[in-house]
């Protein structure tokens, strides 16, 4: 039983897919906050093209 519980501790299989989950979930988080900070400029160029097209 203990060697069982030795080797699921050493088994390093899952370990990559992990770390990749992380980062994706970071750079989600990061892309999430930037889209929130660029709101109003995003809303303001989306503003200006609107108008200079409708004229």
């Amino acid at each position: 039983m203990m060697k069982k519980l030795i080797g699921l501790v050493r088994e390093e299989e899952g370990q990559g897919m992990v770390e990749y989950g992380l980062i994706i979930a970071v750079i989600a988080v990061a892309l999430v906050a930037a889209l929130v900070a660029l709101r109003g400029g995003i809303a303001g160029v989306f503003g200006n093209a609107t108008t200079q097209m409708s004229s």
